[in-house]
């Protein structure tokens, strides 16, 4: 049994050494025999808390199987944070599929999960109307290249399970033992110390708390269990066979065994190196003096070599900067500076960025997300800073890119963070934002620690203050912005508590292919508007839904995607809408 009793896993294998366990998972499904009839279903999951076991972050999958379909993978921290992450797959129909095509939204879609979880479980939010075509969908945590994608698993119902997953997907989770820490140097071991083998060594878990027990090189065995690691016989394993002779190499030597390592002996007239190159014939004087000659002036040569390419690769980063800064329309903005159309943005250099981040120090990380880092930077005026440093690089929109630094840097409306500036000379240029300091919204309604209420005269005031900064930016700049990704995440206090709209004009500005829409869904999950599911596109209107259930979250100060008192993951504008008719006293608003 693994974690909860109720739900038994078998085990395929266990790996002491790299800390791994495999299993077989369950898998969540969903089975349809007309547009409204579900025929089938089940919700697969792990509960893991209080056990040795984690699922491995880069050893699995989080991969769903269908058309339309939308999965979700929600759980739980080993800190209680709440975690949710999903993809979306898509097909027109069955021909729009191909055998073996990797799961990159077409028929199938993966994604990463989350480190350190100790429970977690599959949902799935699929289209019925293709249910002629494709009647099942499916949702699992699953091995990294395990599953190949097969028209064949759209078509047959359940045939998926039937053929391929009856005992379940494999599904790799790291162990160590949890409760307790690699000591210090020097440090006594504590009485529960798991290393008891001599020759073993402490390797703190990459996964999760705790640590894990290594043989000592030169040993194998059990580093659990009293003199469980065992000496290596490495002149033994050289004569068993052949692969062993370049893992344990003593060419033209004589192999000794010892504890822990080996020697290789060379006999007389031959250099004593064998375990490195081999025993070779030791050189005449002649032969040693001219080899000498030969290798100063190959260090020499080496050394003005090393001196050249690096002023070259020098000279090419420079260039390289160069070409960047005018690849992302650094002469057009210079030129809008001169004309006056711009007149406060600030153009920072790379060598300016690093050094007020620290060179992206992580003590000045303020937020990370899929699409990139966010730093807390000074610059040379003292100034605090937001840096936004993404990940994507989108060759298509750097001309557009421009634009959106004209248009977004003319904002200037007390309640929309103002950028400040932008780097150029990078491949993927940065923006700089003004910072403020008070945290989040999110973090304000949903703090665990936040004990003192929050008055509705507070709330009214940040719901007032976000909505006048959308409708600046739908109606009073000179091109409509979209926000495109509304929710309490993205709106900041001051230390007034003044509201301060953030992160906006990324996915406005230029219109989004599918791609763009799946990665766009996972962060915005409980706030997108249900007609974008379906177009793909983006509205004003979508900013107003999404304003909506911030408002719900204003007045009842759950979280958009929240458990309810059955332990279920409800969505906020879902619950509101069965449960509060127009009529209905709000008598439930939060304290």
């Amino acid at each position: 049994m693994i974690g909860d009793a109720s739900l038994p896993v078998e085990v395929i294998d266990i790996s002491l050494k790299h800390g791994e366990i495999r299993v077989y998972g369950d898998i969540s499904y969903n089975c349809f025999t007309s547009n409204t009839s579900l025929s089938a279903n089940n919700t697969a999951g792990f509960s893991l808390e209080d056990t040795p076991f984690i699922p491995s972050t880069t050893r699995n999958r989080f991969t769903v199987i269908g058309c339309n379909t939308l999965g979700i993978i929600g759980g739980r921290h080993s800190n209680s944070d709440l975690y949710v992450a999903g993809c979306y797959s898509y097909c027109q129909g069955i021909n729009s599929t191909s055998d073996g095509a990797p799961c990159t939204g077409t028929g199938c879609c993966e994604t990463t999960i989350s480190p350190n979880l100790t429970d977690f479980s599959a949902l799935l939010f699929d289209q019925s109307s293709v249910w002629n075509f494709n009647p099942c969908f499916y949702a699992m945590l699953v091995e990294v290249g395990w599953y190949n994608f097969r028209k064949k698993d759209l078509v047959e119902r359940l045939g998926f399970i039937k053929e391929r997953a009856a005992r379940g997907v494999p599904v790799v989770g790291d162990w160590a033992i949890r409760n307790g820490t690699c000591p210090e140097d020097g440090a006594r071991t504590p009485k529960d110390y798991a290393c008891v083998s001599t020759n073993s060594y402490c390797v703190r878990a990459s996964n999760g708390p705790g640590y894990l027990c290594n043989c000592s090189k030169g040993y194998e065995g059990n580093p659990y269990l009293p003199k469980g690691c065992q000496d290596i016989d490495e002149c033994k394993l050289r004569e068993q066979d052949p692969k062993y002779k370049e893992l344990y190499p003593c060419e033209n030597g004589i192999c000794h065994n010892t504890a822990g390592d080996y020697i290789c002996k060379c006999e007389m007239g031959q250099r004593e190196d064998g375990k490195n190159s081999g025993c070779r014939s030791v050189l005449s004087r002649a032969e040693q003096v001219v080899i000498g000659g030969l290798s100063i002036s190959a260090v020499v040569l080496m050394s003005f070599t090393c001196l050249l390419v690096m002023k070259l690769q020098r000279r090419k980063h420079l260039k390289e900067k160069d070409e960047y800064f005018k690849q992302n329309g650094g002469l057009r903005l210079y030129d809008e500076m001169r004309s006056r159309q711009v007149e406060t943005i600030l153009i920072l250099t790379e060598k300016e960025i690093k050094k007020a981040t620290n060179n992206y120090s992580e003590d000045r990380v303020l937020g990370c997300g899929g699409h990139g880092m966010v730093y807390r930077g000074t610059l040379d005026d003292n100034k605090e800073v937001a840096i936004k440093k993404s990940k994507v690089k989108d060759d298509d929109s750097k001309e557009e890119f421009v634009n959106e630094i004209i248009i977004l840097s003319q904002i200037n409306h007390r309640n929309i963070v103002r950028l400040l500036g932008c780097c150029l000379e990078v491949d993927v240029p940065m923006l700089v934002y003004e910072f403020i300091s008070n945290g989040t919204l999110f973090e304000l309604l949903h703090d665990t620690d936040q004990q003192s209420p929050i008055s509705l005269g507070l709330r009214l005031n940040i719901a007032t203050q976000s909505a006048e900064a959308l409708a600046y930016i739908h109606s009073s700049t000179s091109r409509t912005i979209l926000h495109g990704d509304v929710k309490s995440l993205n709106i900041l206090l001051d230390n007034e508590y003044n509201a301060k709209v953030s992160d906006f004009g990324a996915s406005a500005l230029k219109s989004m292919d599918k791609n763009d829409f799946i990665m766009l869904i996972q962060g915005t999950l409980g706030y997108l508007d249900p007609e974008s599911f379906v177009s793909h596109h983006l509205t004003d209107k979508s900013d107003v839904y999404s304003f909506g259930v911030v408002l719900l979250e204003l007045m009842t100060r759950k979280k958009a995607i929240y458990i309810d008192t059955s332990n279920e993951k409800k969505a906020l504008s879902h619950t509101f809408y069965i449960v509060v008719p127009p009529e209905q006293d709000l008598g439930f608003i939060g304290q």
